[in-house]
């Protein structure tokens, strides 16, 4: 009977979707709702839907950042086609001759999120952080939709930033979404990349085959993800306009409780939240770059005989993080005659670098004396 319910279930819905053409529908209304109705200035004498502007991100960021005691410029750094890439540059003269360390953020994050790390990581070497093309105060164009040209703009991107900033070479730290962009960067310029730090990567695994037949997908969860898949991820948020904040505060009390030592009060979803409520830009293309369920549509894993065996990996984990920190003991093993080590921190979630910032802050160290100390063997 069971079964039978099952497969009379399974026949209604995808004649449903069949006959009203679900996907679709929900692709056609959410490119007029994500492409317009995200900002929503109705009429210039109303204010936003989305109680938000450039202005109010870059105040955001500066409260995030006020607790910063090291000595630091902020600029823009052109890029090509009118693009700029918003810096944050910490350099000290003693320190001009170590090999600089590059932040990448995940997705929809921005350089205020780096704010319990900066003060003790640049104090051994120069450390620039950026806002990804199409995140934080970074220019937000349209980017492609296909994934690997996406994907190829992103690198681009990061190429044209090092090359205008005149970094030589650079240990470059990404997590989340920047992980994965910076093995794909290093992919592509291996000489101007000494040392790779993946914090809690996305996109290295493969979406595994046997999903469905291990733990069957009920019905309704796949039409409702027919129905969803045109949204953008964050695109609830700007759906909600006013509400926006709130539903922030709400759903991610545990930001405030990661800068509770810096914070009190609610500078970190404020500045969550103007992140991810201006164009939808990154957003879109990291979208465009996820299968369904989160997998990558290019997962990482498949492409790791492209990185030289030469550039040592660092990859840390959060103990209480829900990534499948295997990808980090496939690499290891794909890469037998290469320095790759996995640290794992206790006590934190995805967000390592919060969560425990002064352990993370001494694994980054550490990792990134390694290769002042390698430069120093070989003479350069």
């Amino acid at each position: 009977m069971a079964e039978q319910a099952e497969t009379a279930s399974r026949g209604v819905v995808q004649r449903m979707l069949s006959v009203v053409g679900a996907h679709n529908v929900a692709s056609s209304v959410w490119g007029y709702v994500d492409t317009t109705i995200r900002w929503c200035w109705i009429p210039n004498w109303l204010p936003s839907w989305c109680p938000t502007s450039q202005m109010q991100l870059q105040t955001a960021e500066d409260m995030m950042l006020r607790c910063v005691d090291s000595m630091f410029s902020k600029q823009y750094v052109p890029i090509s086609n009118g693009n700029r890439l918003w810096t944050l540059s910490f350099g000290c003269d003693h320190v001009k001759d170590k090999t600089p360390l590059v932040l990448l953020h995940g997705f929809g994050g921005g350089v205020g999120l780096w704010a319990q790390n900066l003060d003790a990581l640049s104090q051994r070497r120069p450390v620039f952080a950026l806002d990804l093309l199409g995140f934080g105060q970074s220019s937000r164009p349209l980017l492609s939709t296909d994934s690997r040209e996406a994907e190829d703009q992103f690198v681009e991107s990061i190429e044209q930033w090092r090359a205008k900033v005149g970094l030589e070479a650079m240990i470059l730290l990404g997590h989340n979404l920047g992980g994965y962009l910076a093995v794909s960067y290093c992919m592509k310029y291996p000489g101007r990349v000494k040392h790779i730090v993946l914090v809690e990567p996305w996109g290295f695994p493969e979406c595994p085959n046997t999903a469905e037949a291990d733990r069957p997908i009920p019905v309704w969860i796949k039409a409702l993800g027919a129905m969803f898949s045109p949204f953008n991820p964050l695109a609830g948020l700007r759906l909600v306009g006013p509400l926006g904040p709130t539903l922030v505060q709400t759903l991610r009390p545990d930001f405030k409780r990661k800068f509770s030592t810096m914070f009190t009060d609610n500078t970190v979803s404020e500045y969550i939240y103007h992140l991810n409520v201006q164009t939808p830009s990154g957003e879109t293309a990291f979208k465009n770059m996820t299968a369904p369920y989160g997998w990558a549509k290019r997962p990482m894993l498949q492409r790791m005989d492209q990185l030289e065996p030469e550039i040592p990996i660092t990859i840390i984990y959060g103990s209480r993080s829900g990534i499948d920190s295997n990808s980090g003991s496939a690499i290891k093993e794909m890469r037998p005659h290469s320095h790759v080590e996995i640290i794992t921190i206790r006590g934190a979630g995805h967000y390592v670098y919060a969560d425990q910032p002064e352990d993370f802050n001494h694994r980054v160290l550490q990792a990134c004396d390694k290769v002042d100390c390698s430069r120093e063997k070989s003479g350069y």
